[in-house]
């Protein structure tokens, strides 16, 4: 029985690995390149240079590859890039690049990104990340790997957040926040380590090093980039280092409150 549903539209040109089903009324472009067992569901919109890996589930009503919603974007040759296993469910908008932002926008793998969410032009967007319904990123945002981000979250474009880092529902973010960290509010601001996502990949002694380095860095009172400094000069954690050096480069700030 084949995997094609009759009133799926095809165009001449999309490549289609082996064991891809596509529900009906979906559209896929003349660009498109799917990868083995992966599902389009019902009334998706697949379209523009789009590269999707394998294993994927598209769920229906999403909008796959459209043009970048950048006043800017004059037809420039641009593109989406989706990795492996993946879930995306109903009414998701994923954008390519844009010219100005590297012309690509990425998704890595394993990730989920839930009703309704949105990735902007030019996201970069790591691995096992969770997206829950209604998470909007704009442009040129960047995530690393296991990151969460709650529902009805928006984020302001060229954001960036580190690895294991959880960002609240309901927030709303403009700044950047470092790996392994908790921010909620509006506007969002830390509230500590992610406790329960590192914990689950994070031995105790690391957890209680990360603690030590929270503290030093936003709850003393001193200049922020100068503790970043010592620590990455001193401290023997990989993870530290990775914190310490998030802070030095980032470019937007870190949104904490500062007690001293």
């Amino acid at each position: 029985m084949s995997l094609i549903h009759p009133s799926a539209v095809i165009e001449d040109g999309a490549i289609l690995g082996a064991n891809v089903s596509v529900g009906p009324f979906a559209y896929i472009g003349s660009q498109v390149k799917i990868g083995d067992n992966t599902s389009v569901a019902s009334h998706t919109v697949i379209e523009g240079k789009t590269t999707i890996g394998k294993n994927n589930r598209i769920f229906s009503h999403s909008a796959v590859g459209t043009i970048p919603q950048d006043l800017k974007f004059n037809g420039e040759d641009v593109e989406l890039i989706i990795g492996d296993n993946n879930t995306i469910r109903e009414f998701t908008l994923l954008n390519p690049g844009t010219k100005g932002g590297g012309s690509v926008t990425k998704i890595g793998n394993g990730n989920l990104l839930m009703g309704y969410v949105h990735l902007g032009h030019d996201v970069i967007l790591g691995n096992h990340c969770i997206l829950a319904n209604g998470a909007t990123l704009a442009g040129h945002v960047e995530l690393g790997n296991h990151v969460v981000v709650g529902g009805l979250t928006p984020i302001h474009q060229f954001v960036h957040i580190g690895d294991y880092a959880m960002i609240g529902g309901a927030s709303a973010l403009s700044q950047d926040i470092p790996p392994f960290c908790l921010a909620e509010g509006n506007r969002a601001v830390l509230r500590g380590l992610n406790l329960t996502g590192i914990r689950r990949q994070v031995e105790r002694e690391e957890i209680n090093t990360l603690k030590a380095a929270y503290r030093a860095l936003f709850e003393e009172g001193n200049p922020l980039k100068d503790v970043a400094q010592h620590l990455l000069e001193t401290s023997t954690s990989a993870k530290v280092k990775m914190l310490c050096a998030f802070i030095k480069t980032s470019k937007r700030g870190i949104p904490f409150k500062r007690t001293k």
